[in-house]
C-alpha cells in the first residue's frame, strides 16, 4: 500500500506543477494549468478538511448493502487555496476519509468554485464548480484513479460546507460526500 500512496502523492505533485506543452498549450488546458501553477505558487490561505458525510443515495441501491455501508467518512486533510481578481475560489488539497467499507481512501487534487454573495453579505457565500484529482481505494488494490467531479458549497466567513455527488449505476457510485472546509 505503500508504494501506491507514493504513487498517488507524485501523480498529484506532477498534477500541480504542470508540464510546460500543457501549459504552453491554448484554451481550456492552458487557463487549468495556471490557475494549479498560480495557487501552487502563490496560496493566499492554508485549508483544513473534515470529512462529514458519505450517503449511499437509497433509490440506487439494494438495502442490504447500504445497510453494511459505512457514511461516517472520519479523517482529515489539509490544502492550501486562493481567491482570484473575480473571488472565485482555488484550491489544492490532500484528504484522507474511511470509504463505504471503512477503508482509507486518500484523495487529492485541485478545485475551483465560481463564488457568489447572494445576500450582499461580505462574509455569507455560495459556490458551484469542480475537482479534478486524483484518488486510490483498497478495493482497488490503491492504483491511482482519477477523477472529475462536482463541487458546490455553502459558507460563511473562513467556514465552508463543501460538498460533492459521485455518479454512478445500480449499487455503485450515486454518493453524495460532504466535508467541511476551515481557513486560516
Amino acid at each position: 500500500m505503500k508504494k501506491y500512496v507514493f504513487i498517488l502523492l507524485a501523480v498529484i505533485i506532477q498534477s500541480v506543477t504542470g508540464s510546460r506543452a500543457l501549459a504552453e498549450g491554448t484554451g481550456w488546458m492552458r487557463t487549468f494549468t495556471n490557475n494549479v501553477a498560480e495557487t501552487w505558487r502563490q496560496p493566499e490561505r492554508v485549508d483544513l478538511y473534515i470529512p462529514a458525510i458519505t450517503w449511499h443515495a437509497r433509490f440506487a441501491y439494494d438495502k442490504v448493502k447500504t445497510d453494511r455501508y459505512n457514511e461516517r467518512p472520519w479523517g482529515g486533510g489539509f490544502g492550501q487555496s486562493r481567491r482570484d481578481e473575480k473571488g472565485n475560489w482555488h484550491g489544492l488539497y490532500m484528504m484522507v476519509f474511511k470509504d463505504s467499507f471503512n477503508q482509507w481512501e486518500p484523495i487529492g487534487g485541485y478545485g475551483w468554485e465560481s463564488i457568489w454573495r447572494p445576500l450582499r453579505n461580505e462574509h455569507f457565500h455560495l459556490g458551484l464548480g469542480f475537482t479534478a484529482a486524483v484518488t486510490a481505494r483498497d478495493n482497488w488494490r490503491y492504483i491511482p484513479v482519477p477523477v472529475l467531479l462536482p463541487l458546490a458549497s455553502v459558507g460563511y466567513g473562513p467556514a465552508t460546507f463543501q460538498m460533492t455527488w459521485i455518479p454512478g449505476t445500480y449499487n455503485n457510485g450515486n454518493v453524495y460526500f460532504a466535508w467541511l472546509r476551515f481557513q486560516f
